[in-house]
């Protein structure tokens, strides 16, 4: 069986909301804006509104996953 996408490795099984409370509760929104450019970070922050644009916006999600990546690994 080959694993094509092994970047994700470390994320199976982790859930977005997992990722964001995570985030939030190590940097803050104001941080994480700074770190991925998104307004749902910005503009009156909340894991809902984060969770429904990540969950539509592939390569916003990804800079996300890279930054809790780099967070945990910490």
């Amino acid at each position: 069986m080959n694993n094509s996408n092994k970047s994700n490795d470390s994320l199976h099984g982790v859930k977005l909301a997992d990722i964001l409370e995570t985030l939030v509760e190590k940097q803050g929104w104001e941080k994480m804006a700074k770190q991925v450019n998104i307004n749902c970070f910005k503009s009156n922050p909340s894991i809902k509104s984060s969770l429904t644009f990540l969950r539509r916006t592939p390569w916003a999600r990804e800079q996300v996953e890279k930054l809790y990546l780099r967070v945990i690994k910490k």
